[in-house]
């Protein structure tokens, strides 16, 4: 009898869970949470010429979140992360919206598959390639030189916030595409044709219906642009210069440059803070946005 329950016990639906949930588990533990345990220890840490030094301090975040310096970065990032968010899911909705409901079910396939294509290339090959396009003597200058309608090279588009925003709405596109057209895709049809028997015009019917319904594909969508750009450090590297540097770019420089650990850590786990805080004040106020839509 004493045999039989722990073979029970390894039958039992919560142990092959277990088994199965396990080997992920650990994985995660061992490549999230140890490395974000060991930021968070660092962060209370006093930093020493070319040395940690083992004494508690509430310095770092102190710093962090007083000097002018970094919170004038940190503000540039969730501006940066809040215009590219909001550019993305502009341009992206009404391409999910013409393929969702404009596009033949046969090519929709085809559609999704062209939207794909920049996912083909790597992503700082595409950074670099904005650079080209939007140089001193790159495309949109030259054609504008060569058109007549410039006299000379525009500066205000390439080693500024504006070029980092364009080059992370075009990287992003993708991401927001697809999950909007996923929960337009779920919307039954039928309920657009009971609001325009009702008298609902086109418009009403898309403000009233259409809209709220797609709202979880809106959030994912925000939510997945959101979240990296504001911690994307290669595109502000490459094409934001010094105006567009962001919080990515301080913390690397805080670790590799100025060799200071407990700074960097500090900063980074502020950063963290600050995007969960935003993103579960948005999830909050469209939960009550989709409880107040008709």
């Amino acid at each position: 009898m004493g045999a039989g329950v722990p073979r029970r016990l390894g039958r039992s639906e919560a142990a092959r869970g277990f088994v199965l949930i396990g080997p992920p588990a650990i994985y995660a533990i061992l490549l999230l949470a140890a490395p974000l345990g060991t930021m968070l220890l660092y962060s209370f840490l006093t930093d020493g010429y070319l040395e940690i030094i083992w004494t508690l301090t509430l310095d770092n975040y102190r710093e962090a979140w007083t000097d002018p310096l970094y919170r004038s970065v940190v503000l540039r990032s969730l501006r940066v992360a809040a215009m590219v968010t909001l550019v993305t899911v502009c341009l992206a909705f009404p391409i999910a919206y013409y393929v969702s409901f404009h596009v033949r079910p046969s090519r929709k396939g085809l559609w999704l598959f062209l939207i794909t294509i920049p996912f083909w290339t790597s992503y700082l090959i595409r950074v670099f390639l904005w650079k080209v396009i939007l140089g001193y003597n790159g495309v949109i200058n030259s054609g504008l030189l060569g058109l007549g309608v410039i006299d000379e090279p525009l500066t205000f588009i390439l080693y500024n916030v504006n070029a980092v925003v364009i080059t992370l709405a075009h990287a992003y596109a993708p991401f927001a595409i697809l999950p909007i057209f996923v929960a337009l895709e779920r919307i039954d049809r039928s309920l657009l044709e009971a609001g325009r028997d009702l008298g609902e015009s086109g418009p009403m019917t898309f403000w009233r219906v259409t809209l709220p319904l797609a709202m979880p594909g809106v959030v994912a969508a925000v939510l997945i642009v959101f979240i990296p750009t504001i911690g994307d450090y290669v595109t502000p590297a490459l094409v934001g210069g010094p105006e567009g540097r962001m919080v990515a770019n301080l913390i690397q420089l805080q670790y590799l440059r100025l060799d200071n650990f407990p700074l960097g850590s500090a900063i980074a786990l502020s950063a963290m803070a600050i995007v969960t805080v935003v993103s579960l004040v948005f999830l909050f106020l469209n939960r009550r946005f989709l409880r107040a839509a008709p």
